[in-house]
């Protein structure tokens, strides 16, 4: 499976000037929702990412993913995985578990998102799944920026990453492009101005 073409093919893969949510800037940004929006490309995905998970041997209770970015993935990844769905949202800043959602000690929960870059707001998520007694036994996300090494992959961990070593992390592709702090962003220094994911038609 070509995930390049299908993030390219549904418009996906952008090219410009961009602002991540980590502050740093790139000149190519995925935006995982375009190719989520068709079901039949979603369940494609998710269902060759459960494919990975099962073949692991890995038992998996609930997905758990923090919104809104996983929230679709991690739907259409425990439907593939006939189990449990929730997700973590932000409330005043921090994750939370709300909306009547429980975790029960011992539930073997698998936090997933549609792209990891470094895994801060997975692990961010994991830590409340934790904190109610959950044990979060393995990560998983469509797309990986490349600063955590997934199963399957030649890619190696970076200082940056924050996934845990001692969890496996399932995705479908490396997506390894450059990044730039602000300071020393090029395309800043042509004079262009970074646009954020998500405003301005994004």
């Amino acid at each position: 499976m070509d995930i390049k073409k299908i993030y390219m093919d549904s418009d996906a893969l952008l090219e410009g000037h961009f602002k991540l949510s980590s502050g740093n800037h790139s000149q190519f940004y995925l935006q995982s929702a375009k190719v989520l929006e068709d079901p039949k490309t979603a369940k494609l995905l998710a269902d060759a990412l459960a494919l990975q998970i099962k073949e692991s041997g890995i038992k998996i209770d609930t997905v758990c993913a923090p919104a809104l970015g996983g929230l679709i993935a991690g739907f259409a990844l425990a439907t593939a995985l006939d189990c449990r769905s929730i997700f973590a949202e932000r409330v005043n800043g921090e994750m939370s578990i709300r909306r009547g959602f429980e975790v029960k000690k011992g539930e073997r929960v698998l936090m997933c998102e549609d792209i990891i870059t470094t895994g801060g707001s997975a692990m961010e998520a994991a830590a409340v799944v934790e904190s109610l007694g959950g044990e979060v036994v393995a990560v998983a996300a469509l797309a990986n920026r490349g600063f955590c090494k997934r199963q399957n992959s030649d890619v190696t961990t970076k200082p940056n990453c924050r996934l845990p070593q001692n969890i496996p992390f399932f995705a479908l592709a490396d997506f390894t492009f450059e990044m730039y702090s602000p300071e020393d962003c090029p395309m800043c220094k042509n004079g262009s101005e970074a646009i954020k994911p998500g405003s301005r038609g994004n």
